[in-house]
C-alpha cells in the first residue's frame, strides 16, 4: 500500500474532513495547507496528485494520535523518515485506543482470523525472533475491518476509497 492509499483510507473511515486533517497535523507540530491534503487525496492518475513522503504521513498517523487520545504534554515526537507497515499499523493501534482482542474482532469482520500470537508480532521490533513484517493484506484488511466497524452503511454503496 502507497502511503497516499493509507492516507485516503483513514481519512474516508474516519470521515475527516481537509480542515481538520490540516488541523491533525498541527497537533504534530507540522505545518500544511489544503492544497497539500488535496493533492495527496487526488487519485494517483490525475495530473496534480502528489505523493506523501513517509515523514508526512508519519507526522500525520502521530497528529491522528493526539487527534483521538489528547496531545500529550512537552515536545511531540519527531516524524519517522523511513515507515513501514508494521510502524503505521502500530501507530493506528495506539490511536484507537485497541488492545488485542479488538483488532483480532476487526481481523474477524472482513474473514481474516488471526492468532494472538500471529497480532503480537506484527508489533515486536524487528530484532525480535519472532517479529514477523506486515504486508500489504493484512494492513488493508485492518483498514476494512475498522471502516467496516465506524461506517457499515457505506460498505455496500460502492463508495470505497
Amino acid at each position: 500500500m502507497t502511503n497516499n492509499d493509507i492516507f485516503r483510507r483513514i481519512r474516508y473511515t474516519f470521515d475527516l474532513k481537509d480542515n481538520t486533517i490540516v488541523n491533525i497535523f498541527a497537533l504534530a507540530d507540522v505545518s500544511v495547507t489544503q492544497e497539500q491534503v488535496t493533492a495527496w487525496l487526488k487519485k494517483d492518475e490525475d495530473d496534480a496528485f502528489v505523493t506523501m513522503k513517509n515523514r508526512e504521513l508519519a507526522a500525520f498517523l502521530n497528529g491522528f494520535i493526539s487527534f483521538k487520545r489528547g496531545k500529550r504534554e512537552g515536545p511531540q515526537p519527531a516524524p519517522e523518515t523511513q515507515l513501514n507497515n508494521n510502524m503505521v499499523f502500530q501507530k493506528l493501534r495506539i490511536a484507537l485506543n485497541m488492545k488485542t482482542e479488538d483488532i483480532l474482532e476487526v481481523f474477524e469482520q472482513v474473514g481474516l482470523p488471526l492468532s494472538p500470537h500471529e497480532l503480537s508480532a506484527f508489533f515486536r521490533k524487528p530484532s525480535h525472533k519472532n517479529y514477523r513484517e506486515c504486508k500489504d493484506q493484512i494492513l488493508r484488511n485492518f483498514l476494512m475491518g475498522v471502516q467496516r466497524q465506524l461506517r457499515p452503511t457505506a460498505e455496500g454503496s460502492g463508495s470505497n476509497p
